[in-house]
């Protein structure tokens, strides 16, 4: 059996900064003669090749990250790391390589212990200062030594820093460097680039001050072209001074605002193109570089932003019409640079700039640049719109709206809704549409997936606020089920967003998507969802959970229906929330109403507060009841026969008795079933949906030959032929299904335009025959 512990994947440091894989493999240590000394050995597990083979260097600083994980520099700009499958394997290597380093196990980074004794130490600490070699082209070499070892151990470092600030051995060092460069001396242009990169190193900001001054930034970068490595020399210097030229769109007056951008545009260019790429040890040691160009930024916004001047100019050079383009293009530019900076603000700060901008005028001012022919202006206008949407979105919202008030044309956004869903909305759902053509989603990359949630975002957007053309678009297009075949993503993220949709329809309480959503069995997702998530308490949960106690709380009357009818096997055993038998019983309070309309409507009279709720007894409000005459009761509530009042209480009891019956009856014949079925609800998260073509699927595993009472189709049930509350198939009450391709769609409903009154839908969900009683 292969030993795991010490099975490994090796990785090398790329020039972009990320980690390359070169193989998985078996790492050893051992003594290596063409090495002399020991080393680390990974041979491929795939052929036994050599995937490594690396001598444990006495100096070199190995790392220890994450229990598992051994990183550490080879040479310059070549970094290791070895990633191991079980933190045993890491701790037995990480001991060789401390053994021989002489370090103690314990520690993270070997070479963050100095190598000096306590005393040896304590002298160090005592002394006064550093002694740095006389600035000297015979002792370059030496000075380059010197600041080479002093980078492993902070206090070298503090103390070398101090002797450089002290004794203005930078400007001395560049001096030199003009001297290197007079007499091409290679050698001492090489020692120059190693001082200077170590000075960098040592990040230290009154170190920078002195190295960025107008006087020596351009030898600084001069010295910093001659890297050993190179076989020539980088011509940065040239670059900066001939090629790149600095244009001021607006006059700047202010010479130290003028300086400070020169200085932190060669910072800034320093850090990206000039200095080498740091290794892992030497990224946290430019931590000062980056805030010295944070800073300068921060200063520079400041001092244009307090600049009335150059910002009036700014505005108005823009507006005007007659600035030429080539003008405005720069100006643009400009103010789009400008907003970059304003990133690197706190949000107070940020919040302030933005109102500045808003005060010159800047919406106003995009406004007539977005609407010019000029391709790259506008696409910088809508860089800095986009900006101001990202970081002030308020400042943008009351300009639409002042705009809107004042330009009210509600004729113009009707015609604007009626082009976009005739000829653009294709075009945005088309990646949802491509990707749902089955069960589940053909691609589920996480790009795919983030851009199918920004789809859903705008999608759910629409249903929100274009009522009209998004319910006739989803109805027609069946969107709605194709937007579930997301829930069955690996990306909880998207799968959210996808009952996020859902939700939005289901929240707007409209009979048109109910219809819809019951005909097309859209639940089905959703609870298999519920049900593959098992008993995580995660979001998804919670948010299924609650879509279902929206419909519970505002009792909406046609899901609940549904849900039960089609989906209580799979929910009647999560009993950790009450939101599920809550539906149940309202279902079978409808029902109740439903098979005993005596009993609703003795229940809708005492509701009504016909009469006056007084001191009277609850025996003289029952003698009320049955004295009221028949032409003062209102539509839809039952007239009760001198002979139906002469019944005793248990006449009206009666059907109350019944209903009890016939629910343990349904009882006992769901245990039956129950045994028959693998389908326990929460137990059984991985039991499958299925819709089969122009039939509906039930959740309950029933053989053709058993209806349970309230099952569809079954005797009794509100779904049934003959039962209260049924309808006929063959009435135009049910919406005809095409089938077309495989996908299922809707016609339009006969009775969309019907009134959908509470009391009109209870008088039509009755048989005839109790109708034709009532209304006698």
């Amino acid at each position: 059996m292969t030993d795991t512990r010490r099975r490994v994947k090796v990785y090398t440091l790329n020039e972009d900064r990320q980690w390359d894989d070169r193989g998985t493999g078996h790492v050893s240590s051992g003594y290596v003669e063409r090495l002399k000394g020991m080393s680390l050995l990974v041979r491929a597990e795939s052929d036994g090749s050599l995937l490594l083979e690396s001598k444990i260097n006495p100096n070199t600083a190995y790392q220890k990250q994450q229990d598992t994980l051994i990183v550490w520099s080879e040479a310059e700009n070549y970094d290791l790391a070895l990633s191991f499958q079980e933190k045993a394997g890491c701790d037995e290597i990480w001991e060789k390589i401390c053994q021989v380093q002489g370090k103690d196990p314990s520690v993270d980074i070997t070479q963050d212990l100095v190598d000096e004794s306590e005393e040896e130490r304590f002298d160090d600490m005592s002394s006064p200062g550093l002694e740095l070699p006389s600035c000297e082209l015979s002792r370059l070499e030496e000075i380059a030594e010197l600041v080479a070892s002093s980078l492993p151990s902070p206090l070298r470092r503090e103390k070398l820093a101090l002797a450089l600030e002290n004794e203005g051995y930078i400007k001395k060092l560049l001096e030199l460097f003009h001297v290197c460069e007079d007499l091409e001396n290679i050698e001492g242009l090489h020692h120059l680039y190693e001082i200077i990169k170590g000075i960098f190193l040592l990040n230290r900001t009154a170190l920078f001050e002195v190295m960025f001054s107008e006087e020596c930034i351009m030898d600084v970068i001069g010295c910093l072209e001659y890297d050993p490595a190179l076989s020539q020399p980088r011509k940065h210097r040239e670059f900066l001074t001939k090629t790149a030229k600095f244009k001021e769109v607006i006059p700047i007056s202010d010479p130290e605002l003028k300086q400070k951008i020169h200085q932190t545009y060669r910072v800034q260019y320093i850090q990206d193109m000039v200095l080498p790429t740091p290794s892992v040890f030497e990224e946290n040691m430019l931590s000062t570089l980056h805030s010295f160009i944070f800073f300068n930024k921060v200063e520079i916004v400041g001092m244009l932003q307090e600049d009335e001047k150059f910002l009036t100019d700014l505005f108005a050079q823009l507006t005007d019409e007659a600035t030429d383009e080539e003008k405005r293009q720069e100006l643009v530019n400009f103010l789009k640079e400008f907003c970059a900076f304003s990133q690197t603000l706190q949000p107070q700060n940020r919040d302030a700039f933005f109102k500045t901008l808003s005060n010159m005028g800047i919406l106003p001012a995009l406004e007539v640049i977005l609407g010019m022919d000029d391709t790259q202006v506008r696409s910088a206008a809508t860089d800095i719109f986009s900006y101001l949407v990202e970081y002030n979105p308020s400042m943008v919202r009351e300009f639409v709206m002042q705009e809107a008030q004042q330009n009210d044309d509600k004729t113009e956004k009707t015609e604007f809704l009626g082009f976009f869903y005739k000829h653009c909305m294709h075009v945005l759902t088309a990646p949802l549409l491509a990707n749902t053509t089955e069960d589940k989603p053909s691609k589920d990359d996480f790009q795919t997936a983030q851009l199918l949630a920004l789809v859903l975002e705008l999608l759910t957007f629409c249903v929100e606020h274009h009522t009209y053309h998004i319910k006739n678009y989803i109805i027609n297009k069946d969107i709605l089920r194709r937007v579930l075949v997301l829930m069955a993503s690996k990306h909880a993220f998207l799968a959210l967003c996808a009952l996020r949709f859902k939700r939005k329809i289901i929240g707007l309480k409209d009979e048109f998507y109910n219809r819809y959503i019951m005909k097309s069995f859209l639940f089905e997702p959703v609870v298999k969802a519920f049900l593959n998530n098992g008993s995580r308490y995660n979001l998804m949960n919670s948010a299924i959970i609650e879509m279902f106690e929206f419909i519970r709380v505002e009792d909406i009357k046609s899901l609940t229906a549904h849900v039960i009818e089609n989906y209580w096997k799979a929910l009647e055993d999560v009993d950790y929330v009450q939101t599920f038998k809550g539906l149940k019983l309202r279902f079978e309070q409808q029902r109740e109403r439903q098979d005993n309309p005596k009993l609703d409507s003795m229940r809708s009279i005492l509701r009504n507060h016909r009469y006056r709720r007084d001191a009277r007894t609850l025996e003289d409000e029952e003698e009320m009841w049955f004295n009221t005459d028949e032409d003062d009761m209102e539509d839809g509530e039952a007239v009760v026969s001198p002979s139906d009042k002469a019944k005793n209480d248990d006449d009206i009891m009666d059907p109350i008795s019944k209903f009890m019956e016939r629910k343990k009856l349904k009882e006992s014949e769901e245990k039956e079933v129950l045994l028959k079925t693998n389908l326990s609800g929460r137990q059984s998260p991985s039991f499958k949906l299925s819709l089969s073509s122009g039939t509906k699927t039930n959740l309950t595993s029933q053989s053709p030959a058993t209806n349970l009472p309230g099952s569809p189709g079954s005797p009794g049930s509100p779904g049934s032929p003959g039962s209260p509350g049924s309808v006929p198939k063959n009435t135009s009450q049910t919406a005809a299904i095409t089938t077309k391709g495989g996908l299922v769609g809707l016609v339009d409903y006969p009775d969309d335009d019907e009134d959908d009154d509470e009391d009109e839908d209870k008088e039509d969900m009755l048989p005839l025959s109790k109708k034709a009683k009532f209304e006698s």
